[in-house]
């Protein structure tokens, strides 16, 4: 029985798909090894197989698919040879395995629309393939991430799939990696990031657990990655604040002695014309202080001093501020609004987002200066509303940044410059999100960095 119905379902799903006579060869063939069950048997193995199909189109389209499949069945019926059972025995034959088509097409519709609606509206993708590796039943979504129709691929192997005409290349790669990481190597969860960025995790449930069957599930986890990667980053400041707390103080009580001594020998050593050390003394004991007191502000930044302002007049005050260096440096910034948007009122502590935006605006024009390309460099800042945020874009031209820099960006001391403390963007980070808001970075090297920074709108 079973190898007859390994042989019974990928034929007729064929016929399904395409309808040539090349399939009904295969129905006669079936119908010929099936001399030594009886009717009832057949109808039950056409019943199951025709089920896995219909699970995979939308209910409109079952009864055209039911309808579509009594040729097979007929073939498999006239080659069975019932014209040898006497005439009256024939009729009946037909008559009652027409009533049993009839009725678990009805009683097939009644469970279908029930348990499909699950299925098919579930956020994860799902497939199934039998012990045989046929694919037997695949819902919306994971056709979706496929982005091929469902029912050109049921009934289909793996191979078969991977030779899908409209299978594009990229998918091809990604389902060979899952094959390789999944089924070689019996891994039961992978997660991986797809083109577009997106983190998906796929799990593989094996044959043991389903009957014979693998299940293959795919679910985007990307709002959970971004929340695992806040509290992560919460952990880290939160790290930072109790360091901060033990160390700090204590790190520049001696720093403020040893400047006071440094500053009473000065007259000694201009007399021994080595006045220069005790100024390159005295630089390096102020940029330990100021190392400090960014340390102490990155681990907990002042409650801000709300207020509500117009974003657009505080961008206008920033650009000022960077305009006069940002041409000293090759570099043109220009402000983009919205005629809608030109009086957006946030309500900030002003001092700490102008501090904010000041110093991505600096990291960018450092980006740009650093590329050593003859091309001009550009700082766009776009103020836009999504309808409770203000949106601010702030995109360069520069050199962009590698994923493992972006994946590190807000860490505390982390920097990829010579003279950097690697405590700004953590600072940042901080305010905004004090400020009930939040900051997302894209870059890609070579081609610069979209900063996207969200302020509520002030009520």
């Amino acid at each position: 029985m079973h190898s007859i119905r390994k042989r019974y379902f990928p034929a007729l799903a064929e016929y399904i798909r395409g309808g040539e006579e090349q399939s009904l060869y295969k129905a006669s063939a079936i119908g010929k090894d099936m001399q030594s069950f009886n009717p009832e048997e057949i109808i039950a193995v056409h019943e199951e197989s025709i089920q896995y199909l219909a699970a995979n189109v939308e209910s409109e389209e079952a009864v055209k698919l039911y309808n579509q499949s009594f040729m097979f069945l007929i073939e498999v019926m006239v080659a069975y040879r019932l014209n040898e059972v006497p005439v009256d025995t024939v009729e009946q034959k037909f008559s009652d395995m027409r009533e049993r088509l009839f009725l678990s097409n009805r009683s097939f519709e009644m469970v279908k629309h029930k348990y499909e609606n699950v299925l098919q509206h579930m956020d994860s993708g799902i497939a199934l393939f039998d012990s045989d590796g046929i694919l037997s039943f695949i819902n919306v979504r994971m056709a979706k991430l496929l982005d091929i129709p469902r029912k050109t691929l049921v009934g289909c192997n793996l191979r078969e799939m991977l030779l899908h005409p409209l299978l594009k290349r990229s998918t091809k790669r990604v389902v060979l990696r899952l094959y390789k990481e999944m089924i070689l190597k019996r891994n039961v969860y992978y997660e991986f990031q797809d083109k577009d960025g997106k983190h998906l995790l796929v799990t593989f449930t094996y044959g043991d657990q389903m009957n014979g069957d693998f299940l293959v599930s795919v679910k985007d986890v990307s709002e959970y990655k971004q929340i695992e990667q806040t509290a992560l980053q919460n952990d880290k400041l939160a790290m930072l604040g109790r360091i901060a707390a033990a160390i700090a103080h204590e790190i520049r009580n001696p720093l403020t002695s040893i400047r006071g001594f440094i500053q009473l020998l000065r007259p000694y050593l201009m007399q021994l014309g080595k006045e220069e050390y005790a100024r390159i003394i005295l630089t390096e004991i102020d940029r330990a202080n100021d190392i400090i007191f960014e340390f102490l502000n990155s681990s907990k930044p002042s409650a801000p001093m709300k207020k509500s302002v117009s974003i657009n007049r505080l961008i206008q005050e920033v650009i000022l501020l960077t305009e006069s260096e940002a041409l000293m440096r090759n570099c043109d910034i220009q402000l983009e609004t919205y005629e809608n948007d030109r009086d957006l009122m946030v309500s900030i502590d002003v001092k700490q987002i102008k501090q904010v935006v000041l110093n991505i605006v600096k990291n960018s024009i450092d980006a740009i200066e650093s590329l050593q390309e003859a091309r001009r460099g550009r700082i766009d800042l776009v103020v836009r509303s999504d309808g409770q945020f203000a949106e601010i874009t702030l995109k360069d031209n520069g050199k962009g940044m590698d994923k493992a820099t972006l994946a590190r960006l807000f860490d505390p001391f982390f920097t990829t410059k010579e003279a950097g403390t690697g405590l700004g963007l953590s600072v940042s980070y901080r305010i905004i999100r004090n400020h009930g808001g939040s900051i997302r970075v894209d870059s890609t090297e070579g081609s610069g960095t979209s900063f996207v920074i969200y302020l509520p709108l002030a009520e």
